[in-house]
């Protein structure tokens, strides 16, 4: 079995399983408690922990009263290191963080490979941090459970809701998909570019750019989808790296979102 090491433990989030451990379960204990329906699909950010983590936090505690049903977990991302056309699923077996392997979905992967956009390529994948960043919550709240790992590039949505629409499968499994909101404007004009964006996805807009959200192509397939346009978006929690860990000067904004 092939595995894809951990690329960023240690720099986005604590390389020490016990520190990691700790360090998660606190960002989720002082998350709200979850409330109201199950979520179907999250939208979450992907910057380090003392970043976003308490963002991403927000989103992922809602899952908790129904972390066993979800055994399947759908995760795409942009690709931020390796240029990609269309979409690309993880050569490898498993993923490995410092809170051990997960799993990946052999036959969720062999159906994404049998769709139209969709590649396979352990090099997109390898030093990635947009998808490997979810899954120590992931681990933390649903225990055991598979994954498809997809990382969408340069693709029209219409190929990514398809995807999304075919990959989503019943109640044992969860879409999320992984983004940041603008990067590197000032606080004040970071916060109305984001608030806009905000407004847009509420509004299930599939029109959103690279400039609004680094996983725009992803985001927008999501929106796109058959499945989602029968759902609600809410918005659970945004700021911006000026909020946390930052300066205000040239800030990342994140946003967490919940379909239901």
């Amino acid at each position: 079995m092939s595995v894809r090491p951990a690329a960023v433990a240690g720099t986005f989030y604590e390389a020490d399983a016990d520190n990691l451990r700790a360090g998660v379960l606190a960002l989720l204990d002082a998350a709200p408690p979850p409330r109201g329906p199950r979520p179907e699909a999250l939208v979450v950010p992907h910057a380090g922990y003392i970043y976003s983590g308490a963002t991403a936090a927000r989103a992922f505690r809602r899952l908790q009263p129904w972390a066993a049903d979800i055994r399947r977990v759908v995760l795409l991302g942009p690709a931020h290191r390796v240029p990609l056309r269309g979409m690309a699923v993880a050569a490898a077996d498993a993923f490995a963080t410092p809170l051990g392997q997960v799993p990946v979905d052999g036959d969720w992967r062999a159906r994404a490979l049998s769709m139209e956009g969709i590649g396979q390529s352990g090099e997109a994948h390898r030093l990635e941090h947009s998808l490997e960043v979810q899954l120590p919550f992931l681990q933390s709240v649903l225990g055991d459970f598979s994954l498809l790992p997809l990382l969408v590039g340069l693709c029209p949505r219409e190929v990514v809701a398809r995807a999304v629409d075919a990959l989503w499968g019943g109640p044992e499994t969860l879409v999320v998909v992984s983004t940041d909101l603008s990067h590197f404007h000032g606080y004040a004009d970071a916060r109305e570019r984001d608030a806009r964006t905000i407004a847009r996805i509420i509004a299930g807009d599939t029109g959103l750019s690279g400039h609004d959200a680094c996983g725009a192509h992803a985001l927008n397939g999501l929106l796109r989808s058959a499945r989602a346009a029968a759902l609600e978006v809410e918005l659970i929690d945004a700021c911006n790296s000026g909020d946390t860990a930052g300066d205000r000067q040239r800030v990342v904004g994140y946003g967490a979102f919940e379909l239901h």
